[in-house]
């Protein structure tokens, strides 16, 4: 392991608050009831979205301290922040009630043929379709939408907390297993796939069919723990309200598929978003309010996860490389749950030599602990922050949330060592 700056120890202690910082953050949250006179900033350092934002600020400003103004700017503007963006685009797009409305038509006309009740039906789509549907748009799109769908069957006073953390672990871990079907959709495939020559074919061929089998393993389980707490859930859009036309859906998801194509170029990306924020604008009345706090808040998380990762390099790549194919697979599923594992196989990707089934063990660790914490997958953030209001006191306990993903890693970890 290479010798570490004073700026290298500095950045993991701050790291190693943070994620402190977001199992306690549900503690946090409480004791802005407890205490009214400091209510807000109890609710501040409450939101787990701010965690990672507020400690790379930490570092930052001690950056600043110790080795002036410049260096500390110099960092962060060599920090790549396209992730982030990226997500705060496809949440606001995907969000928009045109894409939500065309999803929710398109689920309930599959839940309406399935041989159970459609309640149940739709919520099973929702935990199993749209996660592999993640594929196509997108993990954070993926998230987005099923998160949507899912908030008023599932996340909602009625539900037993451990049937929604169970549901949560399983939305998840199949949001970070179901993008690999192909080689753009899941971040920490990406990082790879250009380096070890690794396109859609050899996803679908040696990830994506495990993936599938994981993911409908883990939505039908918990569908059905869930399925005597589903009829009396209401289903579709509010009554009364008008059906958005068709050309207004048309045009919403040519943003999407737009904002997908060319999500690897913030240029392209920002630009159509304004454009569709121009569009929104002049069609108000097919519209609900735009998901910018939520999307900028989550946007934040990432953006921090970027500039306190970034100086993580110094003990992380040599632990990833010293390990065999076997121990590489379990190490990167625990590592995974500490670090965004895009930031992981990067890592790997640099390391030279490496075997083809220590390859394919990185990443399939990788995704396969996807679900453990919120900082583990870069959807994650978008799934709390959509899904918190629905679990007691307004919060997801970090805790709560690895127990609850527990077993359908563990169907992860299974599928992908078949």
């Amino acid at each position: 392991m290479p010798d570490a700056t004073t700026t290298d120890l500095l950045a993991a202690a701050l790291f190693a608050l943070a994620l402190l910082h977001t199992f306690a953050a549900k503690q946090l949250e409480r004791l802005s009831h407890r205490f009214p006179r400091h209510e807000g900033v109890f609710h501040l350092l409450g939101e787990v979205e701010v965690v990672f934002g507020f400690w790379a600020f930490v570092l930052v400003v001690a950056m600043a301290v110790l080795g002036g103004g410049d260096t500390a700017l110099e960092y962060v503007e060599s920090r790549h922040y396209t992730e982030p963006l990226f997500v705060f685009v496809v949440m606001v797009v995907a969000a928009s009630r045109p894409v939500l409305e065309a999803m929710r038509s398109l689920v309930q006309g599959l839940a309406r043929l399935a041989p159970v009740p459609t309640g149940t039906a739709a919520v099973w789509l929702g935990l199993a379709l749209l996660p592999l549907i993640g594929s196509l748009v997108t993990e954070p799109a993926a998230m987005t939408l099923a998160a949507l769908m899912l908030a008023p069957r599932v996340f909602r006073p009625g539900i037993p907390e451990w049937l929604k953390y169970a549901a949560l672990g399983v939305l998840f871990v199949n949001v970070s297993i179901g993008g690999t079907l192909t080689s753009y959709a899941a971040p920490p495939v990406l990082m790879v796939a250009g380096t070890w020559g690794w396109d859609s074919a050899f996803m679908a061929a040696h990830f994506g069919w495990k993936a599938a089998l994981a993911v409908l393993v883990n939505a039908t389980v918990v569908t059905l723990l869930l399925r005597r707490h589903l009829p009396a859930v209401p289903a579709g859009p509010e009554q009364g309200r008008q059906p958005v036309p068709l050309v207004v859906s048309a045009v919403h998801l040519g943003f999407l598929a737009a904002v997908v194509v060319f999500a690897h170029h913030p240029v392209a990306f920002i630009g159509l978003f304004l454009f569709f924020m121009g569009y929104t604008k002049a069609y108000e009345r097919h519209q609900d309010p735009l998901l910018l706090k939520e999307a900028l808040l989550v946007a934040f998380f990432l953006a921090g996860l970027v500039v306190l990762g970034g100086l993580q390099q110094w003990w992380l790549q040599p632990l990833v490389s010293s390990l065999g194919p076997q121990a590489l697979f379990f190490g990167a599923l625990a590592l995974t749950a500490i670090t965004d594992n895009a930031a992981l196989t990067y890592l790997g990707s640099l390391i030279e030599g490496l075997s083809e089934q220590a390859r394919y063990a990185l990443v399939a660790g990788a995704v396969a602990g996807g679900g453990l914490t919120v900082i583990a997958n870069a959807p994650n953030p978008a799934g709390v922050a959509l899904l918190r209001p629905g679990f007691n006191d307004g919060t997801i306990g970090a805790g709560g949330l690895l127990l609850g993903a527990l077993a359908p890693t563990l169907v992860a970890v299974v599928a992908f060592h078949l």
